[in-house]
């Protein structure tokens, strides 16, 4: 959550210029290559480049294209988020109300875009993303069970209010799908407080918000974004595997890529981040 639209675009494009690369990512050090080499348009790089100089997309730190197994365009952008965030910091917002030393706090420069200013850069909703590819991993070697088992049943009996049969029949398939059914509206502005996304992260209980939530639709029949639902899934990995899903992925996911520095954010519960951490 927080993603910027403009930030959204650049991703796209560079997945785009990335598409059908089939070499084998390496690990440890990435070659690198000239645009020319790799078929693609060294004036694209020169315009972006320049734009992105320029504020057109706001505040981009860094774009990083690869093509066929190697770097071919790097660029940092050195943005003053003190005097960006100046304002916002001293306005109470559901995106700063909590604690100005808190992670959740998203106008604070020592925590966001990087990590205490240093170079871990947050990753903000691709996080939905890796958990989704953390829990693929566990159901493909058996550690998790099988992605249409009802959510329910990794909770406590009467530990979730308004439970009907709609949400006696949600699946994890169906949390990892957004399709969960939960009456949830994430399509306003995060500094809406209407938005149920922000007040997710203003409770003190990410997994309890989501869960007491009434239904609103039938599992499976409707998309419907929910930051919420991907902390669950958290939840029940733990509860399913009897592992947390950080030390599972940093076993089978992060040291196969080769990633051996990250910080994953915690809930006011200790449950790992799975939304956005």
């Amino acid at each position: 959550m927080h993603a910027s639209s403009q930030i959204a675009v650049l991703t796209f494009a560079v997945a785009a210029f990335s598409a059908g690369a089939q070499s084998p990512s390496p690990t440890k050090q990435w070659p690198t290559a000239t645009p020319q080499s790799v078929g693609l348009n060294p004036a694209v790089f020169d315009s972006i480049d320049a734009e992105a100089k320029s504020g057109r997309y706001g505040n981009v730190d860094r774009i990083l294209v690869i093509r066929h197994g190697k770097i071919v365009f790097d660029r940092s952008y050195a943005q003053d988020y003190d005097r960006a965030y100046k304002e916002a910091a001293v306005t109470v917002s559901p995106l700063n109300g909590r604690d100005f030393a808190s992670p959740y706090d998203y106008y604070n420069p020592w925590w966001h875009p990087f990590y205490r200013r240093g170079d871990l850069h947050t990753l903000q909703s691709v996080t939905k993303t890796v958990t989704s590819v953390v829990m693929g991993i566990a159901v493909t070697r058996g550690v998790f069970p099988s992605l249409d088992t009802p959510v329910l049943t990794f909770f406590d009996s009467g530990s979730v209010a308004n439970v009907d049969d709609r949400k006696r029949r949600m699946t994890v398939r169906n949390l990892m799908t957004m399709t969960g059914g939960f009456d949830w509206n994430e399509g306003l502005p995060y500094t809406d407080p209407r938005n149920t996304g922000s007040m997710l992260e203003l409770s003190n209980d990410w997994v309890k918000y989501t869960m007491d939530r009434p239904m609103s639709d039938e599992p499976g029949t409707k998309y419907n974004y929910n930051s919420g639902a991907t902390v669950v899934q958290a939840h029940i990995f733990r509860r399913a595997t009897g592992i947390d899903i950080e030390e599972y992925a940093a076993r089978n996911l992060f040291a196969p890529l080769g990633i051996e520095h990250w910080y994953w954010k915690r809930t006011p519960t200790g449950v790992a981040d799975a939304e956005g951490g």
